[in-house]
């Protein structure tokens, strides 16, 4: 374990060699290593190598626009594919459709933890995360292609409970990124909107005899760093790349550096202004009812990003830490290419370490998105026909909440809704039922939950359903919403019903504010 090599990125692609495989990090459009990987990508385009390679990914990296993972999703070049994610990356999930590439979807939490246990030398990963669902080694093994025809998950026994095993990795190639680099290759991530599993990669790399790649924004002298935020020791690094292009360094994508995001100083938020009454902010305003003072918990993009604006609109914005999975805690966490990152952070967790706090039951209450459900209370998020999504860090919050919430419109495909004298109308329904017989992808269990007694329920605009021991029951109906023609009529299945459900609180209905805080 020498002192870290620093290098021009000619150099460190040369480095990668075909059939490698190459374990990279981000999380949407944080923290991706573009100037290195992109290098990489143009080595392909020219030449043809590295060719046949293996890819291997926790979190859902790029923004659709052939950055992050899509800097490997090219026909050749990739052999097999393992993440957590793949809506960021449409090339590679063309290469999955078109069955052109091996490919697995694996919790994205779950593949935190696999390289942190390849770093330890152990076997595997053994964990109760994803029985129940399409990554249980009984359904289908996390395989989402025909192609794909190895097991890497298995079922084992252990003290009388089932758990599934994920093989570790090894891995020849590790390309990540950090901050600064002294001379011995000791590297910080002050700049970063978190560390995500950089120092496991770089041990579980440099453990198997492989070759740590870390791209920096800048070189310092040593004894310049403080110890104390150096997140991949030099003994873990065999070669550092300089960015010299900005524009592949970005904090986040669009964004080269916010210290708001990454703990040098605190934004002033000022009043964030009240959403207006439409379908989701309805979702978000049920939702809110749920909230406890003191609760932590996670939401998920869509129509849960409501719940945090209902909630401040309400004066209860305090009563719950907001956590992402990446690794903030506290703060406000942002959307869109900043997903993953907070405004005003409390701390930062490595994403393994925020993965063990939900996995082991840390979350209070979970608001996901709802895409499609069936009669046994199953979710699928993560495959649509041939379109191939992923689960991300679904699978490790819904099945550890200790409460979980499914939150999305009752339709897909076109929905209007509009309020009139506090009555919900529909003044075009969707095209697509979201309420299906049975899903295609179980992202999550139903089975499971009534197993392990999880409390689980289901906001609609329109209607509220709660998942017992014998069932799904509909429970609730907004004012204004013909029970039969309007939610039975469009559901694959009947529901069970206690009598009558009762209407939704009148006040979600009303262009005010609800008094939630009383």
């Amino acid at each position: 374990m020498g002192k870290a090599k620093f290098i021009k990125v000619e150099e460190a692609v040369a480095l990668v060699k075909d059939g490698m495989t190459i374990a990279t990090e981000g999380f949407v459009g944080s923290a991706l290593p573009e100037y290195v990987n992109s290098a990489i990508e143009k080595s392909f385009l020219d030449t043809g190598s590295p060719k046949n390679l293996t890819l291997f990914h926790a979190a859902g990296i790029g923004s659709r626009d052939g950055s992050g993972a899509d800097r490997f999703g090219h026909e050749g070049m990739l052999k097999r594919v393992i993440a957590g994610h793949y809506n960021l990356a449409p090339n590679i999930g063309q290469l999955i459709i078109d069955n052109k590439i091996e490919a697995y979807n694996l919790p994205q939490g779950t593949i935190s933890h696999m390289f942190r246990d390849a770093a330890a030398g152990r076997v595997g990963t053994i964990t109760h995360v994803g029985l129940g669902t399409f990554v249980d080694p009984r359904i289908d093994g996390g395989k989402i292609s025909s192609k794909t025809t190895e097991d890497i998950v298995e079922i084992i026994n252990i003290k009388g409970q089932d758990k599934i095993l994920y093989n570790s990795p090894k891995i020849d190639v590790a390309v990540i990124r950090g901050t600064y680099a002294d001379e011995n290759g000791n590297v910080t991530m002050e700049h970063e909107v978190f560390s995500g599993e950089a120092t496991s990669i770089a041990q579980a790399t440099k453990n198997a005899g492989g070759i740590v790649i870390v791209q920096v924004k800048k070189a310092v002298a040593n004894g310049s760093l403080d110890p104390k935020l150096v997140k991949i020791p030099g003994i873990c690094v065999d070669y550092v790349v300089v960015c010299t292009d900005d524009t592949k360094h970005e904090q986040f994508k669009g964004t080269y550096w916010n210290p708001a995001l990454s703990g040098q100083c605190r934004m002033p938020l000022g009043d964030i202004p009240a959403p207006k009454l439409d379908a989701k902010k309805i979702i978000g305003r049920r939702a809110a009812m749920e909230l406890t003072e003191g609760s932590t918990v996670n939401l998920g993009i869509g129509a849960p990003e409501f719940i945090s604006m209902v909630a401040n609109e309400e004066g209860i914005g305090d009563y719950m830490t907001l956590t992402v999975e990446s690794g903030p805690i506290g703060g406000v966490p942002q959307g869109g290419a900043g997903f993953g990152s907070a405004i005003n952070p409390e701390a930062i967790l490595d994403q393994g370490y925020q993965f063990d706090f939900y996995d082991g039951g840390g979350l209070d209450l979970a608001f996901l998105g709802l895409a499609q459900t069936d009669a046994a209370g199953n979710i699928n998020v993560s495959k649509f026909g041939p379109r191939v999504a992923g689960c991300g860090g679904f699978i490790n919050i819904t099945q550890n909440s200790k409460k979980v919430f499914f939150c999305g419109t009752f339709t897909a495909g076109g929905l209007k809704t509009s309020i009139k004298d506090g009555k919900l109308v529909i003044d075009q329904e969707g095209k697509e039922v979201k309420f299906l017989k049975e899903v295609e992808h179980v992202t999550f269990s139903g089975k499971y939950a009534r197993e392990i007694k999880q409390p689980v329920r289901y906001f609609t605009e329109r209607a509220v359903f709660e998942l017992r021991e014998d069932g799904m029951y509909l429970i609730e109906v907004a004012p204004g919403i013909d029970t039969k023609t309007q939610i039975l009529d469009l559901m694959e299945f009947e529901p069970k019903m206690d009598g009558e459900p009762k209407l939704m609180d009148a006040r979600i209905f009303v262009d005010a504010p609800m008094g939630l805080k009383k």
